[in-house]
């Protein structure tokens, strides 16, 4: 918890807004989404829907999986639990929706399901889209697949399965994802390997969003590789989150936003 105390104070200082940034594609990206204050539909949408996970005291079991496939621990949770501490916020799940509608990605890729909260931000963005969605946990899976059903998200691909086994056993270079959103595992080492593995599946306007790139020291360190590589051009620091852009027209520009 210190360390994110530090490393969100340093945020405060180094970040900047709209009028700091002098790249076209981040001033329109930051103006037209980013800050859109406008309310929207959707929004209702993914309240009800945290709000139905929030009301629900059911318990089921959760298996959590650690650096491999045949580790993992296995305990009893409350549904509401799961959906205030592993799910994403509200905040976060209007800015997801607005980043997926502002981009109209065809192809999304979702790695850590949970209780379906991002899931149906990223489907309410874009109902066109095909999006296939990844966990490790068949139990939460399960009740994700229960709650899209129910705001009418059908072009859900859920597969239940551990991240590094479908990312070694897909045929990824044959696959193109307009937009990945990674949020099923916080470690350094993980992080760069699936980096590494879906560099493949790009193209010029694919967009990727790693969450908590400040949950520790090593999350950094990844975030910064991840900066750092040749084939990235544009990265967007608004701290919880990371935008990671391949644009070959665009110079190599790392910006700290306040969202």
């Amino acid at each position: 918890m210190l360390f994110q105390i530090k490393s969100y104070l340093k945020f405060l200082w180094l970040s900047k807004n709209e009028h700091a940034v002098h790249s076209p594609f981040v001033f329109t990206l930051i103006t037209k989404c980013f800050y859109d204050k406008k309310s929207k539909h959707e929004y209702l949408v993914l309240k009800k829907y945290r709000k139905s996970l929030l009301e629900n005291k059911n318990t089921i079991e959760v298996t959590d999986f650690g650096a491999g496939s045949k580790v993992f621990k296995s305990n009893s949770r409350e549904i509401s639990k799961i959906a205030e501490t592993a799910g994403i916020s509200s905040k976060r799940a209007e800015l997801l929706f607005r980043v997926t509608n502002y981009f109209q990605p065809k192809h999304i890729l979702e790695i850590g399901t949970s209780l379906g909260l991002a899931t149906a931000a990223l489907s309410l963005g874009n109902k066109n889209s095909e999006i296939t969605t990844l966990e490790g946990c068949e139990n939460t899976i399960g009740i994700a697949k229960n709650q899209l059903q129910t705001i009418n998200c059908a072009t859900v691909k859920f597969i239940n399965t551990e991240f590094s086994a479908y990312l070694k056993n897909t045929k990824l270079k044959s696959q193109f994802f307009d937009l990945i959103y990674f949020d099923g595992n916080h470690q350094k080492q993980a992080t760069l390997d699936y980096f590494e593995a879906l560099l493949p599946t790009i193209t010029n306007d694919t967009v990727w969003i790693f969450d908590d790139i400040h949950w520790s020291k090593e999350m950094e360190e990844a975030w910064k590789i991840i900066q750092k590589h040749p084939k990235v051009t544009v990265t967007i620091d608004t701290f919880q989150w990371g935008f990671v852009f391949f644009r070959r027209e665009q110079p190599k520009e790392h910006f700290i936003i306040r969202v």
